[in-house]
């Protein structure tokens, strides 16, 4: 059988499971490069080897000592991957797992599809110039300071020694030609970019450098593989989930639907208890291929409430670490309103609907740069309000409170979004009276829908999900009092009537009724290449969710037809 798949597992625990997968991995075709961790004692290692040896095409390589954060990893990444281009000469992909990474799909359909995509990496990649990628870490700096320490091990002299750092103005020079990217570690490289990084007459040079940058795995491939790689996806094929801390989610016997809802075709980090799920996805025949994209995004909704669950609990149970400290105040405003962050841009003359369906005022951007957008653009508002900017902002809080007073006994509406004046973001989180409505990431359709130079689209669009990222992170304080509701925009699409209903019935019409007349939705065809294109050019929309490719570009199936009751143009 003829090798298009070679596999990378770096190994430190749980070995019995390891050795599972690698078997798995090798009789469907793919042949195995191991890494075992130096701190895996000789006889653990010894009997791990003994377990696989009537396995033909497994390898095993030199040790190294792997300790988080540290190039111990990046080492063993190379050492492997140097072992699986010399055995394996006929491997046009490597695909990079861990001891704790499960297969979810039949390993021929991997195989297949890899196959259709002979030119392309799949490898997460982005600047940290233009995405908040780390999680209460370090930034570009660790590109540019060293870390000669061990976080882990050595917390004390890695805080000092960046201190110090920091207060000398040291700068290391970042070699010629590297524009530092990161991503998840976890990837799949065709042979010719691998091999091109692995043989780079300057290696020398760029191991070097990247031997004291802050946790290297998750930059040096994802750095060098800018210079080589001819047609990046930036993705992982490898279903990796994080929490609000950074940590990696791990996967148990009850997630195996959770895990299958995802297409992805391989898992991290599995429990290695999860008997059920080793049982289930290591037996499951190949069967009939579903040739569907890995489309993680349709399991976000469960961890987005597992993190808002642990974040920020239940309304009236107390914790010592979520115990108010703020918000004793009477209240900023004198009566309820609603705020929408990402609706008109989606949906077509959404101000006039949402006017029919409720019954309230609907205004438009009350905080636009240019003027105040008051309902059917009028030029005053009640208490002699105008709609000057200028005014508003000088005191926007003011502005806010006396509008809703001015009103009271009337429901006031307005739009929001991350091109307005945000010096309220905190005031309406805290406020009990807002109810915030959120479709993240809907500013990139209007930089979809125009005709401007993409780099100039780039720029706009990093700028803007730091500015929603921002006001999200308001959203989800402990301190947040409104009443929010938050979807990705692919969230949203996916399944648009049942919030809108949840909405519309939050704001309390006098006559709740279901709704009969949905708002036009804008036309999204070939939104999902404009998402990967900004990915590609190193730009990771992450607010947007996860939007599978279009059926244009051939690598996907056609999506089943839509409910009845959604209007499309």
């Amino acid at each position: 059988m003829t090798a298009s798949v070679g596999i990378i597992m770096l190994v430190h625990t749980a070995l019995n499971r390891a050795e599972q997968v690698a078997r798995h991995w090798a009789v469907a075709g793919c042949p195995v490069v191991i890494h075992a961790d130096r701190n895996v004692s000789a006889k653990t290692y010894g009997d791990f080897r003994k377990a696989l040896s009537d396995v033909e095409n497994v390898r095993f390589v030199q040790r190294h000592r792997c300790e988080w954060g540290t190039w111990g990893i990046v080492a063993a990444t190379q050492e492997a991957s140097e072992r699986m281009l010399e055995d394996f000469p006929d491997v046009r992909h490597v695909y990079l797992a861990s001891g704790s990474c499960l297969p979810l799909r039949p390993v021929s359909e991997l195989i297949d599809y890899l196959a259709d995509r002979p030119r392309t990496d799949f490898i997460e990649s982005a600047t940290t110039a233009d995405v908040p990628w780390t999680v209460g870490g370090l930034d570009a700096e660790r590109f540019t300071l060293r870390f000669p320490f061990s976080w882990k091990r050595h917390r004390l002299l890695f805080d000092g020694y960046v201190r110090l750092q920091r207060r000398l103005r040291m700068r290391r020079r970042i070699p010629n030609g590297i524009v530092p990217h990161m991503g998840s570690q976890w990837w799949c490289l065709t042979r010719q970019t691998l091999s091109a990084i692995l043989n780079d007459p300057d290696r020398e040079a760029y191991d070097r450098y990247f031997k004291r940058v802050w946790i290297p795995d998750e930059s040096y491939f994802q750095s060098l593989a800018r210079l080589y790689a001819t047609n990046i996806e930036s993705r992982s094929l490898t279903l990796s989930k994080f929490d609000f801390q950074g940590k990696p989610h791990i996967f148990y016997d009850d997630h195996l639907q959770l895990l299958r809802r995802s297409d992805c075709f391989v898992a991290r980090k599995i429990w290695p208890h999860a008997d059920k799920l080793y049982r289930v996805l290591l037996s499951e025949p190949n069967g009939e291929q579903r040739r569907t994209e890995p489309n993680p995004g349709k399991i976000d909704r469960v961890f987005s409430k597992a993190v808002q669950r642990r974040t920020r609990g239940r309304t009236g149970l107390y914790m010592q670490s979520r115990y108010p400290r703020e918000g004793w105040e009477n209240g900023l405003t004198a009566d309820k309103y609603s705020v929408f962050q990402g609706f008109a841009e989606l949906f077509e003359d959404f101000e006039h609907w949402l006017q029919r369906a409720t019954g309230t005022r609907v205004h438009g951007h009350l905080f636009a740069p240019e003027r105040v957008e008051y309902a059917e653009r009028q030029a005053h508002m009640a208490g002699a309000l105008s709609d000057s900017a200028a005014a508003r902002d000088y005191r926007p809080r003011d502005f806010l409170t006396n509008l809703l007073w001015n009103t009271r006994g009337e429901r006031q509406c307005f739009q929001f979004g991350p091109r307005d004046n945000q010096a309220l973001i905190w005031d309406m989180a805290k406020d009990p009276n807002a109810q915030i409505s959120v479709i993240s990431g809907s500013w990139a359709l209007p930089l979809f829908r125009s005709n401007r130079d993409f780099p100039d689209i780039r720029a706009e669009a990093a700028e803007l999900q730091r500015i929603e990222s921002r006001f999200l992170d308001a959203l989800h304080s402990p301190h947040a009092k409104a009443r929010i509701r938050v979807w990705t925009l692919s969230e949203f699409v996916e399944s648009p009537m049942e919030p809108l209903q949840l909405v519309i019935d939050e704001i309390g019409a006098k006559t709740p009724r279901r709704l009969a007349e949905a708002p036009v939705m804008s036309d999204l065809k070939g939104f999902g290449h404009f998402l990967q294109n900004l990915k590609n050019q190193g730009m990771h929309p992450y607010l947007t969710g996860d939007f599978p490719i279009d059926p244009t570009g051939g690598r996907m199936p056609p999506k089943p037809g839509k409910k009845p009751y959604l209007v499309r143009k």
